[in-house]
């Protein structure tokens, strides 16, 4: 079930691999991300030192959950991945143009999990190249929707 997507990412990159991480999160986040009160559309993904991190999600707060602490919402967090997963992510990032994106957040087994995507960034006519196939495909639809409607 998902909680939170990230549609810019698919807009401003080429995802090519997709991989699936767990994080570490603390209580008051945990109880906020199920609450919604999440953003990943602003993130981006770091390898540092043989580990992963995510910077930049935004967890709000809930008043009620976080009274004793002092939460800061834009912490940087740790993904949980293999060894081999991790090894694979540096040699492919290290390529130019290379780029890890957060697709989405999700539970799996009552677990928050991210899903993030190797990404190569997209130029302009890129992106004017896919706005006109998704236009065309939303048009070739409603003609084949309306054509079934006068046989």
């Amino acid at each position: 079930m998902s909680i939170v997507d990230n549609r810019k990412a698919t807009h401003d990159y080429f995802i090519e691999d997709r991989f699936e991480a767990g994080l570490v999160l603390e209580g008051w986040e945990v109880k906020a991300i199920r609450a919604g009160h999440v953003q990943i559309k602003e993130s981006y993904i770091i390898v540092r030192d043989g580990e992963v991190f995510v910077v930049g999600m935004h967890i709000s707060p809930l008043p009620t959950a976080s009274t004793h602490i002092h939460p800061n919402s834009t912490r940087t967090r740790k993904l949980l991945l293999r060894a081999d997963e991790i090894k694979k992510l540096i040699g492919k990032v290290e390529q130019r143009g290379y780029t890890l994106v957060p697709l989405n957040l999700h539970y799996k087994n009552g677990r928050i999990k991210m899903d993030f995507g190797l990404g190569r960034g997209k130029k302009l006519h890129d992106k004017r190249d896919t706005a006109r196939d998704k236009d065309w495909q939303r048009e070739k639809e409603r003609l084949l929707k309306h054509d079934t409607r006068n046989k």
